[in-house]
């Protein structure tokens, strides 16, 4: 089965623009700075910026915690009409509504306006690892699952652990409960745990970690894409590498479910000049990702079938009843 498949806490803020106003328009980015609902926000934040589809100023304002929990419990109960703010979101947050791990909410509960683009999932070792491609770490876990601990952006159950109790499961290692995973508030904090030696492998997207795989401070064994992603030849995919499995993490945005129609058609509107943007182009291809634009009704449609697949997929693997 293929995947194309999260009191407040405020843990940083970052402002761009010269202004500040009391209308500014905010993104929240569900996870701290380096991951990758922060570099969705931001970079649709400089692009509407720079190409003036925002007459203010565009704000990011991480919120971590529960992945995706905090920020999606706040914009529902606080932020239920305010047409001036949008949300990061991705695989992951269909992820952990599918598996109700947002305290009972529920995807109705905000409005969908679309995704822009695709971000093949990588499984990535320190560069000083003995480990030289994906089929070395399997069965490193088959030896021993106890000695092999996986660091990602998501929390336990999410998407990034999802990748990999897949791709271990399509590798002939089903027992999903044995595998060890550390699931933390983003992929720059999951990445340093890799980097650091305290976790085996880190499994993420190439958008949140390229920066690491570029320096050389990682090797990645294998991208969870059809194809080798251009930027990053030299990866070979899990599939070339025999094992079938693909994981496509979609990234785009939701705005709270009691705004207008008319501010439901901006975004959307808003949203898709990004995504046509010779920016946005750029920014793609310069952090391996795929293009993958579904906007308003075509990608409320999309996350409705996306959690009812990983509800399935969850269910498969025992994660939930």
């Amino acid at each position: 089965m293929r995947l194309t498949i999260k009191t407040l806490a405020l843990s940083a803020t970052a402002v761009i623009g010269i202004t500040t106003s009391a209308m500014a328009t905010e993104c929240i980015a569900p996870a701290n700075p380096g991951g990758g609902w922060d570099f969705t926000c931001r970079q649709i934040a400089n692009i509407m910026q720079e190409t003036g589809l925002s007459p203010n100023m565009v704000q990011v304002t991480n919120m971590a915690g529960a992945g995706g929990g905090i920020a999606y419990t706040h914009v529902v109960g606080q932020r239920n009409a305010d047409p001036n703010t949008f949300v990061a979101a991705s695989s992951a947050t269909t992820t952990r509504l599918a598996q109700n791990a947002f305290g009972g909410m529920t995807a109705d509960q905000v409005r969908w306006v679309g995704t822009i683009g695709g971000d093949p999932g990588v499984i990535v070792v320190a560069k000083d690892s003995p480990l030289q491609t994906i089929n070395d770490l399997v069965e490193a876990v088959k030896a021993d699952p106890s000695k092999v601990a996986f660091a990602g952006g998501s929390a336990v159950g999410g998407f990034d652990h999802l990748k990999v109790l897949m791709l271990l499961d399509r590798a002939g290692f089903g027992d999903a409960r044995a595998v060890k995973y550390i699931g933390l508030d983003g992929g720059a904090d999951a990445i340093t745990q890799t980097v650091g030696g305290f976790t085996q492998a880190m499994t993420g997207d190439i958008s949140e970690i390229q920066g690491f795989i570029r320096s050389g401070d990682v090797r990645a064994l294998a991208v969870l894409s059809d194809e080798r992603v251009a930027g990053f030849e030299d990866i070979p995919t899990a599939k070339e590498q025999g094992i079938d499995m693909v994981a496509m993490n979609w990234r785009g945005i939701y705005v709270p479910k009691g705004i207008s129609d008319e501010d439901y058609a901006k975004w959307t509107d808003t949203l898709q000049k990004v995504a046509d943007s010779e920016q946005w182009q750029k920014v793609m291809t310069e952090n391996g990702l795929a293009p993958y634009t579904l906007i308003g009704a075509e990608f409320e449609t999309f996350i409705n079938e996306n959690i009812a697949e990983i509800t399935e997929i969850s269910k498969e693997i025992g994660l939930i009843q």
